[in-house]
C-alpha cells in the first residue's frame, strides 16, 4: 500500500493568453474548478498508474478538506480513483484548500495558494492514522500542510520502517536532519537550489544533488522540466532526458512524475524503471489541461 499525506485543494484554473503585468487587469478565456493539491495529486498519480482497478484500495490519503461543497468533491473525486479516504478529516466551518492558477498560451502556469483546511493538518491527524501507516510500503509527503506535521510524519513512518519519499514542494527550508530520514528526495530545481542554499541561477544540476546527498538524503531525484530527470542514486548519478511533447498545460506534471515513480517502485520496478515510468506519465500530463484531469491512467502509457 501506498500512503499519501498531504494538501486537498480545489484549483480554480483560468486560461491567459499571457501573465499579467503588476497592477494590469487582463480578459482571460476559460475557467475551470479541477481537483488538486500536491499530495491529492500525488495519491491520484499512485492510484492510476500502479495497474490497479479503481475499487482495489491500494492507495490512501491523509489530508483535512473543509465542510463546505468543495470538501465534499473533492473527496468523492479521490474515492473516484479507489483512494482510501478513512483518514480525510472534514473540518467543521473551515474553507477547503484552493489554488487560483493561471495558465497561459505556452502551457506555463502561476499558482497562488490558500491552505485553508491544509493550514490545519496536525500530528494528532498522523498518530490517528498510524494504523494505515503500519499497513503502507511507502509514505509520500510535500510541503503544502505545516512543517511540523511533515517532521512528525517522516518520523513516524521512518520508526516503522517504511521507505519515505518527500517532494519538498512549495520550496521550503527544512528543519535540520530532516533529510537523514528521507529515502527518495524529489524536488525540481528551484526547490533543490534552495535546500542546497544555493543561487538557482545558473546552478547545476548534479553539483545540486550531491549538495544535497551531503546534507544526509541518499536518494536525491531532480525534476527538470523539459530537460529531463537527474538522479543521484546509490549506484551512481544518472541523467534522464525527456520525452518531446507540445505542452499545454504543466499542472501537476511534478506531481504525475512522483505517483508514477512511486507506483512503479511499489510495483516491483529498479529505480531506473520507476524513473521512466514517471517520465512517461508526466509527459502524457503536459498535453492535457488540469491537475487530476491530466494525470494519465497506466494503460494510456502504452
Amino acid at each position: 500500500m501506498i500512503v499519501v499525506i498531504g494538501s486537498i485543494n480545489m484549483d480554480l484554473v483560468l486560461r491567459v493568453p499571457r501573465m499579467p503585468l503588476p497592477g494590469e487587469t487582463l480578459t482571460g478565456g476559460a475557467f475551470r474548478t479541477i481537483p488538486g493539491g500536491k499530495g491529492a495529486n500525488q495519491a491520484v498519480a499512485c492510484a492510476r498508474l500502479s495497474g490497479k482497478v479503481a475499487g482495489a484500495q491500494q492507495v490512501a490519503m491523509v489530508g483535512c478538506v473543509g465542510d463546505d461543497a468543495f470538501g465534499a468533491t473533492l473527496r468523492a473525486a479521490l474515492v473516484g480513483d479507489g483512494i482510501i479516504d478513512s483518514h480525510i478529516t472534514t473540518l467543521p466551518g473551515v474553507a477547503s484548500g484552493i489554488a487560483s492558477i493561471l495558465v497561459d498560451d505556452h502551457g506555463q502556469n502561476s499558482i497562488v495558494i490558500a491552505g485553508g483546511a491544509n493550514d490545519l493538518l496536525s500530528p494528532a491527524h498522523i498518530d490517528a492514522a498510524q494504523g494505515l501507516i503500519e499497513q503502507a510500503d511507502i509514505v509520500v509527503l510535500q510541503l503544502e500542510t505545516p512543517m511540523d506535521t511533515v517532521v512528525h510524519a517522516i518520523k513516524l513512518a521512518r520508526s516503522l520502517g517504511k521507505t519515505v519519499v518527500l517532494n519538498p514542494a512549495p520550496a521550503a527550508s527544512l528543519p535540520d536532519g530532516v533529510l537523514e530520514l528521507v529515502d527518495y528526495l524529489i524536488p525540481n530545481e528551484i526547490e533543490a537550489a534552495m535546500l542546497a542554499g544555493v543561487s538557482p541561477d545558473g546552478a547545476d544540476a548534479k553539483a545540486l544533488a550531491a549538495a544535497l546527498q551531503k546534507l544526509g538524503s541518499d536518494n536525491v531525484i531532480i525534476t527538470l522540466g523539459s530537460k529531463g530527470v537527474h538522479a543521484a542514486l546509490y549506484g551512481g548519478d544518472f541523467t534522464f532526458p525527456a520525452e518531446v511533447v507540445q505542452a499545454v498545460d504543466t499542472t501537476a506534471a511534478g506531481d504525475t512524475f512522483i505517483g508514477g515513480f512511486v507506483a512503479g517502485l511499489a510495483s516491483g520496478m529498479d529505480e531506473a524503471e520507476a524513473i521512466g515510468q514517471g517520465q512517461r506519465a508526466a509527459a502524457w500530463s503536459v498535453t492535457k489541461p488540469g491537475a487530476q484531469t491530466s494525470i494519465p491512467h497506466l494503460h494510456e502509457l502504452f
